[in-house]
């Protein structure tokens, strides 16, 4: 996300693109199957005390 708006919200992307050849020299290709989550999220909490951390050093 770019930054936050005067409603403290959060707000633009940023897209990355990368040319498929760059990727087969890193020894990436489309016939890797495709990465997945292995284990559940972190709980509610804990997205919010790094959101209050991030706050607070950017102090």
């Amino acid at each position: 996300m770019c930054g936050r708006g005067a409603d403290g919200h959060w707000h633009g992307t940023i897209g990355v693109n990368v040319d498929a050849t760059a990727l087969w020299r890193l020894g990436l290709h489309p016939g890797q199957p495709t990465s997945v989550v292995a284990e559940a999220s972190p709980p509610a909490w804990w997205h919010a005390a790094g959101e209050r951390y991030a706050t607070r050093r950017g102090q």
